[in-house]
């Protein structure tokens, strides 16, 4: 029994027990490393205030922003290529060196360029040390490509832990010697590197193949077929940090500590899809390489419902209890960010669905087709930001953030229908009558004073029996992890 457990966790036989091994490990290794870095940050917000949080969590999206210029999309061409089976000899040595080239250029960046784009003056003592964040934040990014497009997401758990319990550690202990932004980022910084060593230790045999193996002709055609996605990479970033960066510009410290306090939730909500991309985007690309469409096409709709069946009830929860939500977690100095939070939620419906169908894009190789639908979103992002942040603050960078994602993730959407046609809605109706019946039962719980942790975990509840009884396929395709016959 020991044994067939072991081998069912550890080792990939099948599509169906790969998905459920490699979600399995995925869920255990995100879910418990943002769980783990969600303390510090709390416990950060808490003991900095909200302008010393707000100068820490700029510091982060000037990181952030700047990651690009350290992929150029490498990361997702690795997992793509090794899932394949078929990659050149040569392939990992040279796309090794012009990560390592690369994440040099893209530290000097943050360097030299850093301090001209940062508005907050308290920022730019911290930017040394956020260089030294981003070099080690980027090569562990690289280990981890490799191991997922290994389909091996046990060795990601391991260090996504790791990595986060040494930055809780360190950051407490940081915090408790100077509470101030420049101990918390070096506590941070500490912690991301001692995840880059033992990625290192772990892959150590793979990196040895590196030595004398770069290849100029393989490295042109790397590049060549990177850029689409550097620039859909950059255009992204530019739509998840623009609000942060362009609030240090227009506004103070403390809106962007009310507006990163918004933010974290959300983007805790953020790993669901991510969870379920990373696990199925190796065997969606063997799929697309096989041409086997039909089966990509049924593997592709069930995870998009099973997402939709996560983003409704979510949405709608959190636009009911978001004061509740963010006074448990920050207490009542942070409500000047409920609303910010309540906009923000919306974006689950958004970026679930957008998160997959992107992946799925990439699976098939059809990357450049949408890049200018990206760009429509970042653009978008900055002029609606000029229009509403200084009238509205942070509440009007949450609405240019829908709006942003709204157009960009339509128009992918109407791409990946042109490339692989699905159809989702026919799926869904039994979804909205749960998901309708369970917003009532919220609202009422919530009028008659009941606390609002019981209120969620019995909507929960509420929302999965009633999908039992209306015989909802996709529960009983969730029991089975999409059988594939």
């Amino acid at each position: 029994m020991f044994k067939k457990i072991k081998d069912f966790l550890f080792e990939n036989q099948s599509i169906k027990q790969t998905i459920i091994k490699n979600t399995f490990w995925l869920s255990i290794g995100q879910m418990a490393s943002r769980f783990i870095r969600a303390i510090i940050i709390i416990y950060a917000a808490r003991i900095l205030g909200a302008e010393d949080y707000g100068v820490f969590s700029y510091a982060l999206g000037l990181s952030a922003f700047f990651v690009i210029f350290a992929d150029l999309g490498i990361n997702a061409i690795l997992t793509r290529e090794i899932a394949k089976k078929n990659m050149p000899a040569d392939f990992f040595s040279t796309i090794f060196f012009i990560k390592l080239a690369l994440v040099m250029i893209g530290a000097l960046l943050i360097i030299f360029i850093a301090p001209l784009i940062a508005n907050i003056k308290n920022v730019v003592p911290l930017i040394p040390i956020i260089a030294l964040l981003f070099i080690f934040d980027t090569l562990r990014d690289g280990g981890t490509a490799l191991v997922r497009g290994l389909e091996k997401m046990q060795i990601e758990a391991e260090v996504s832990i790791f990595t986060n319990v040494a930055v809780v550690i360190l950051g407490f202990i940081a915090l408790l010697i100077s509470p101030t932004p420049y101990s918390i980022t070096i506590g941070y910084a500490i912690g991301t590197g001692m995840g880059l060593i033992l990625i290192i230790l772990i892959l150590k045999k793979d990196l040895l193949k590196i030595i004398g193996g770069f290849s100029k002709t393989q490295a042109l055609k790397i590049l060549s077929t990177a850029w689409p996605f550097a620039l859909l990479g950059f255009l992204g970033s530019i739509m998840l940090n623009t609000d942060m960066i362009m609030l240090g510009w227009l506004r103070t410290a403390k809106e962007v500590g009310f507006y990163a306090a918004a933010q974290k939730p959300i983007q805790f909500l953020y790993i669901a899809p991510q969870l379920l991309v990373s696990t199925l985007f190796p065997i969606l690309s063997r799929l697309a390489h096989q041409k086997n469409y039909k089966k990509l096409q049924k593997i592709f709709e069930k995870a998009l419902t099973v997402l939709f069946l996560g983003a409704l009830p979510i949405t709608a929860g959190g636009l009911i209890l978001g004061p509740e939500i963010i006074n448990l977690i920050y207490r009542t100095a942070y409500s000047s960010a409920i609303l910010s939070f309540q906009i923000l939620i919306l974006t689950v419906m958004i970026v679930f669905p957008g998160t997959l169908i992107g992946g799925a894009i990439f699976a098939y190789d059809q990357q450049k087709g949408f890049v200018g639908y990206f760009l429509v979103g970042a653009i978008s992002n900055v002029i609606f930001n000029l229009i509403l942040i200084p009238p509205y603050g942070i509440n009007g960078a949450a609405i240019a953030s829908i709006i942003a994602q709204l157009l960009s993730n339509g128009l992918i959407w109407r791409k990946m229908k042109q490339i692989n046609y699905f159809q989702i809605l026919p799926r869904l109706y039994k979804i909205f009558i749960a998901c309708f019946l369970m917003i009532l039962a919220t609202l009422t719980i919530k009028l008659i004073g009941v606390n609002f942790i019981i209120n969620i975990l019995a909507s929960i509840i509420l929302y999965l029996i009633i999908l039992y009884y209306l015989k909802e396929e996709i529960i009983f395709e969730i029991k089975k992890m999409f059988t594939i016959k």
